[in-house]
């Protein structure tokens, strides 16, 4: 089992996953609401979104930017059930227990704690580079 620093890793060397950051409207979003509403956030966003055996809308329900959550969703490939079963073989068809979505949102947390430490983009700056 791979530990959230080698998860975070080895994302980086996925051009799709690398390319997502938090825009600076998210970043001041999460400094407005501090660390502990962006976990319940997340906590909620995975239970109700992710976390189901059949998730509604599974591959499109995650929205690509307007919440820092949503943003690291698609950066760490737990967007939808097809992502976490390829990136970290959660068999679909079967509900997430609390502890496998415990470790989803800890994933979460550490990337947008990560983007959060990082310098502040410039004005107008993207949450993807365009290629």
């Amino acid at each position: 089992m791979q530990t959230i620093d080698q998860a975070l890793e080895r994302l980086k060397s996925s051009p799709f996953r690398a390319r997502f950051h938090l825009s600076a409207r998210e970043r001041e979003y999460a400094r407005q609401k501090g660390r502990e509403v962006i976990l319940s956030h997340a906590a909620d966003f995975i239970r109700e979104r992710l976390a189901p055996a059949h998730p509604k809308n599974d591959g499109r329900q995650t929205p690509m930017r307007g919440h820092p959550v949503f943003v690291a969703q698609h950066a760490c490939a737990c967007c939808c059930r097809s992502c976490l079963e390829k990136w970290y073989r959660v068999p679909q068809g079967v509900a997430l227990s609390p502890a496998r979505q415990e470790k989803i949102v800890a994933l979460l947390m550490a990337w947008i704690d990560r983007e959060m430490a990082l310098p502040e983009p410039p004005a107008g700056g993207r949450t993807r580079d365009k290629k």
